[in-house]
């Protein structure tokens, strides 16, 4: 399976004609994997390399100072999120051990005016616990968090052509989003994972797309064939890796697929045991935004395989199922 790279600025310098015929090239690639790199996206290297030290300082401190920053109780979506609090892979109703990560999760940098919703403040719009240090942390995670908001933007563009809507189509749905930036680190292992334990379990992301930037050369990332066969994901240089989530999915009534994927632990002789670190952009439309079968993506019949849902309820619905109650 070739993984396939997507020139983003050499479509938004193309013509109309030229667009539509990349476009077709994404959606036959939303199809089958729903995974792609991404080159070419004009997301500046000092943004990108003050986030990566930034989080790289901070999973380098001693656990108790970390833990100033940690998420007040389990299930609050923001902050620092210890080793083994996680499993990724019981959002799909799979029973594992603990996911061999520890992360920084951020959510969205403003409170659109008006809103009220009581869940989506308690949830969506919850503070983020910023940490005491390092220093530059929270000034270069915002920078970066609004690089990925533009970016996701850009792409839902992309999408738009490749669903043969209007290129503008979704940006109403998309104009105060409740994405997520999460920071990753996996690390170091001194001693063998437990039976089925992984870096992330095998699971689907929940939104409308993810930006995942991996570290550079880092192994371990897989995602299931259509051939139902695990796939290392090559790492790209200069490229961010984009995938399709559940939500997208839905919106295309599955002609578009949101595609299991995992980070296996590497044969040691492969870097297996040493630290990875990565972050990733969960891009997810507005709280309010109701998603529903794109005209485009109707049937002959006009019946869609699924019932309206709201953005908001529908994130949290997922993410609720994936961390691991904390033993008493």
């Amino acid at each position: 399976m070739e993984f396939p790279v997507f020139d983003l600025g050499s479509f938004e310098d193309a013509d109309k004609g030229h667009k539509e015929k990349l476009g077709r090239q994404v959606d036959e690639i939303c199809r089958t994997s729903g995974f792609l790199a991404v080159k070419n996206h004009g997301i500046a290297p000092d943004v990108i390399n003050a986030a990566w030290t930034g989080a790289q300082e901070f999973f380098d401190l001693p656990a108790d100072v970390k833990l100033r920053a940690k998420a007040p109780y389990p299930g609050y979506p923001y902050g620092y999120l210890g080793p083994e609090l996680e499993a990724l892979a019981k959002s799909r109703g799979m029973d594992t051990p603990p996911d061999l990560k520890e992360s920084f999760n951020g959510g969205p940098l403003q409170i659109p005016q008006g809103m009220v919703d009581g869940e989506a403040l308690k949830f969506c719009y919850a503070d983020t616990i910023w940490p005491d240090e390092p220093a530059r942390f929270t000034a270069a995670w915002k920078a970066y968090y609004q690089a990925m908001e533009d970016l996701a933007a850009r792409i839902m563009q992309v999408f738009a052509v490749a669903l043969k809507l209007p290129e503008n189509y979704f940006d109403s749905f998309i104009d105060t989003p409740i994405s997520a930036l999460r920071a990753l680190n996996y690390p170091e292992q001194f001693v063998a994972p437990k039976p089925g334990q992984l870096r992330a379990g095998a699971h689907t992301d929940y939104g409308s797309l993810t930006i995942l930037l991996p570290q550079p050369g880092s192994r371990g990332l897989e995602i299931l064939s259509p051939e139902q066969e695990w796939v290392a994901v090559p790492p790209v240089p200069g490229a961010f890796v984009i995938n399709i989530g559940d939500l997208m999915a839905r919106w295309t009534n599955d002609r578009w697929v949101s595609t299991l994927h995992r980070v296996v632990n590497p044969l040691p002789e492969d870097g297996g045991l040493q630290r990875r670190q990565s972050f990733a952009f969960f891009h997810q439309p507005n709280w309010h935004a109701s998603i529903e079968c794109l005209g485009s993506c109707l049937p002959a019949d006009g019946v869609a395989q699924y019932e309206p849902v709201l953005s908001g309820p529908y994130l949290m619905s997922k993410f609720k199922a994936t961390t691991v109650p904390k033993a008493s």
